[in-house]
């Protein structure tokens, strides 16, 4: 069973999140000399890259990736990478070495290859992945009921291309497998609606209902959530 955090607001949330990702960066640094990230899109964490981004570290020696990304321009509103340049790569963590999801094809399983090959080069395992989940049970951009689940699922590859079911965007996304051979995997809720789902999450069902399930429902990775009320 995940190590669960409860906190009574979102921002408390963050704050502890922050440190907690700060320091298992630090422990990275100390005994292998780099350290690796991977961060999720949208509205929650924001707050916590924002603090990562004031918390003294040798930067320059963390690599920084995606967990997903959807298919629009890097600038783009609804860019995850865009995020990141405007939250945690900047000032001192600008120097983190940030490798991105979106490229040039002309679509994500045109970029696929290229994107695999970019994430080989990364050191595995990763460090930290900090997954959401949303409402419908989805992390990283493994979604029920769309086509590639089932291959994001068991495919033995670091990244696919997916087409969400009733959501805009392609998107390219972690598989389970890259997801699940991190040293450390975060998750942070919020609000009842995803406190039901992830106390759904928690009991025997299968993971293609609801694919959060794939980092709460084994033993081999750690896995730490941070659950506040709003």
């Amino acid at each position: 069973m995940p190590i669960e955090h409860h906190f009574a607001d979102g921002d408390q949330a963050a704050a502890h999140l922050a440190t907690r990702i700060a320091t298992l960066l630090a422990d990275a640094i100390m005994a292998r000399g780099t350290a690796s990230l991977a961060l999720s899109g949208g509205r929650s964490p924001k707050p916590v890259l924002e603090a990562l981004a004031r918390t003294p570290l040798d930067w320059s020696k963390v690599v920084v990736t995606l967990v997903d990304e959807r298919w629009v321009a890097p600038d783009a509103p609804d860019s995850n990478e865009r995020l990141l340049r405007e939250t945690l790569l900047t000032g001192p963590a600008a120097a983190a070495h940030f490798v991105p999801m979106k490229n040039d094809a002309p679509d994500a399983y045109a970029a696929q290859p290229a994107v695999e090959g970019a994430f080989a080069a990364i050191r595995w395992p990763l460090d930290i992945v900090l997954l959401g989940m949303g409402e419908d049970g989805h992390t990283a951009s493994l979604f029920p009921a769309a086509a590639e689940l089932a291959n994001g699922l068991t495919s033995t590859a670091r990244t696919i291309a997916v087409t969400p079911p009733a959501a805009p965007h392609q998107r390219l996304s972690l598989t389970a497998s890259a997801i699940l051979a991190a040293r450390h995997i975060c998750l942070q809720i919020s609000g009842d609606a995803k406190k039901a789902i992830y106390a759904q999450a928690l009991e025997n069902g299968p993971v293609e209902q609801l694919p959060i399930r794939l980092a709460l429902r084994q033993d081999e990775t750690p896995v730490e959530v941070w659950i506040s009320a709003q």
